[in-house]
């Protein structure tokens, strides 16, 4: 239960339509949307709070009549979690909570993250919020961080929120066949979704516009049995609903990276150019292979530097911003819960930071050193359903595209699974040839010892459809071997 001193403390925005999307089986919901139309009067006489958009305020006299107060609201974790505590250490040791394929291990306590923390719909949340006044081109003509409390309406998952957004020409949930909480919402509720996705697209298409990389990877999903074995695999691909949100927390995050300024040491999210020389071989592929966009996406993306938390404010190549943190998410990330402490300091309490640059840097260091081992135990973790998953399909014979090239072999991704299993260089051809790895050319070449000049040389490239046998699938390497079919 909340203390009535501590609501009185904060801006009071309970009475305000309020919901989260999430993933369907997600329990911690640290995000929320609010969404208000004000007309121009009101917004003119709105206060800026503690902290407000100096440097991009916009002019209030707009030619759309809409108006809009949009709040970006995430738990307030760092009222719960005090530097200093046990818990605090814990979860700064984690840095992350860790998503494997049949379990979470979380950064906070079940306690925190599931329950006191976690904006569950008909709950008084403690929040700290972005609230955004924007016109209907959206456009933020005020903004202020402050700390609120909440009362989510409803709590919808990203299926749900979608159909919303393809039914919108419809006048209630009721009407569209929605299920759940989405079929509980009202045509003012509806309109909320549909106009925040409208917002959310023409956000979206000034980031495309000023630089952004928009490669989009389907996500893969494993149904269990009840003994924990993968019994389907499943796609999750990117929609309206999941931008919706994705753009609402891009703004808030580049809103209070912006706020806090220059010359105070703070915790940004920062991505360096890519590295050049990668680049050009992707263009030099592209130029060869214009038909394999799934091989150019990946050359892309491998091309690209690691996003990392520092101190020093250098952008974020990816997003196209000059400032950027991560605030959005303080249950599951630490480096969140860094930046509310920081937020708190400097914008809304005036108050000085303890930490020397050095040592939040070292913190900052700390916690993207946890979020590449997390990665990386993720990454082990679908492997490991992989095998799991094609242990079942011994000898089976199908298509898929090479998506990896090394002096060692070939790996393959199957179009169907998407599994990714190794065609060992010792099984590639015939007897008498010899394969050269063409790092360059990203392809395996073939050198016939019989014929010393071959006019058109076997080779293998990246990208290339093949069709191959599974032979081996070794669920304690986590490792699948195939064969050409």
């Amino acid at each position: 239960m909340i203390e009535q001193s501590e609501i009185l403390r904060r801006r009071d925005m309970r009475d305000v339509f309020t919901f989260t999307i999430d993933p369907a089986d997600a329990k911690d919901f640290d995000d929320a949307l609010s969404f208000e139309i004000i007309n121009q009067g009101e917004a003119s006489n709105l206060q800026t709070g503690e902290a407000s958009n100096k440097d991009e305020v916009s002019n209030l006299q707009t030619d759309s009549p809409a108006v809009y107060q949009i709040g970006v609201h995430i738990a307030d974790v760092s009222f719960y979690v005090r530097p200093g505590t046990k818990t605090d250490e814990d979860a700064y040791k984690r840095g992350t909570s860790v998503y494997l394929v049949d379990r979470v291990l979380p950064m906070l306590p079940e306690e925190l993250c599931n329950d006191k923390c976690s904006l569950r719909p008909n709950e008084d949340k403690l929040c700290m919020s972005v609230i955004f006044t924007m016109d209907a081109d959206a456009r933020v003509l005020k903004y202020k961080i402050c700390r609120t409390v909440i009362r989510s309406n409803a709590r919808l998952n990203y299926d749900e929120a979608q159909q919303i957004i393809e039914n919108a020409n419809l006048s209630s949930g009721v009407k569209s066949g929605l299920s759940g909480e989405a079929g509980l919402c009202s045509g003012s509720h509806l309109e909320a979704v549909c106009t925040l996705n409208s917002l959310a697209s023409k956000l979206r298409a000034e980031r495309i516009a000023n630089g952004a990389l928009t490669i989009e990877q389907d996500e893969m999903r494993f149904r269990l049995d009840e003994q924990g074995h993968p019994t389907e695999i499943y796609f999750e691909h990117p929609n309206e609903a999941h931008h919706l949100i994705e753009e609402f927390m891009l703004l808030a995050n580049r809103t209070v990276a912006k706020a806090v300024g220059s010359g105070r040491p703070f915790v940004y999210r920062v991505h360096d150019l890519p590295d050049g020389e990668k680049l050009e071989a992707v263009s030099s592929f592209r130029k060869r292979f214009p038909n394999l966009q799934r091989a150019i996406d990946l050359l892309t993306i491998r091309a690209q530097a690691k996003a990392v938390y520092s101190t020093y404010n250098i952008g974020h190549y990816g997003l196209a911003f000059t400032h950027y943190t991560h605030f959005t998410s303080p249950i599951r990330r630490y480096p969140d819960l860094m930046v509310h402490r920081l937020v708190e300091k400097y914008i809304l309490t005036g108050k000085k930071e303890t930490l020397t640059r050095e040592e939040l840097e070292e913190k900052c260091e700390h916690c993207s050193a946890c979020e590449q081992e997390a990665a990386q135990a993720e990454r082990d973790s679908i492997k490991l359903f992989q095998a799991m998953w094609m242990s079942d399909h011994i000898g089976e014979v199908l298509s898929g595209h090479i998506s990896g090239v090394t002096d060692f072999g070939l790996f393959v991704q199957l179009d169907e699974s998407r599994c990714e299993g190794l065609i060992h260089v010792s099984n590639i051809g015939e007897q008498g040839e010899y394969w050269q790895y063409d790092e360059k050319n990203f392809r395996l070449v073939c050198e016939n010892k019989n014929h010393t000049s071959p006019e058109s040389p076997k080779s293998y490239t990246l990208g290339d459809p093949v069709t191959v046998k599974v032979v081996r699938a070794d669920v304690n390497r986590a490792q699948i071997d195939f064969e050409f079919a």
